[in-house]
C-alpha cells in the first residue's frame, strides 16, 4: 500500500494512524559516535513529537534477527515523524553519528 493510499484510508476512517520510527542496528562501529549522535538526536527527536517506546537491545532474536540495539519512536502522523528526520536538529545528529553505525531506519505506519 502506498503512503498516499495509505493517508486516504486512514482519513476516510475520521483519524491519522499513529506512526513509528524503527530502527534496527547491525552494529556500532564508534561507541564515541554514537555517544554524541545520541545526545543531539533525543532532544531532536523530542522536538519533533517523538515519543520513545524502545531503546536498548533485542531481549531476543528470531528468524535470523540480530540482539543488537533498536529503537521505536511513536509520532502522531506519518508526516511529523518524516519532518523530525529531515530537521536540522536530527540533521546535525547525523552528521555527529558520521559512519559510527551500521543500522536501518524505517518510518511505518500504525494499524
Amino acid at each position: 500500500m502506498t503512503f498516499n493510499l495509505a493517508r486516504k484510508r486512514a482519513g476516510s476512517m475520521g483519524a491519522m494512524a499513529k506512526a513509528y520510527w524503527v530502527t534496527t542496528y547491525r552494529s556500532i562501529n564508534n561507541p564515541d559516535s554514537m555517544r554524541a549522535y545520541s545526545e543531539l538526536a533525543g532532544p531532536a527527536i523530542q522536538a519533533g513529537g517523538g515519543r520513545f517506546l524502545v531503546r536498548g537491545p533485542a531481549v531476543k532474536a528470531y528468524e535470523g534477527g540480530s540482539e543488537q540495539r533498536v529503537v521505536v519512536i511513536e509520532f502522531d502522523s506519518v508526516e511529523q515523524a518524516v519532518a523530525a528526520h529531515d530537521s536540522e536538529g536530527y540533521q546535525k545528529a547525523l552528521k555527529a553519528l558520521n559512519n559510527g553505525a551500521d543500522r536501518d531506519i524505517r518510518i511505518v505506519e500504525g494499524v
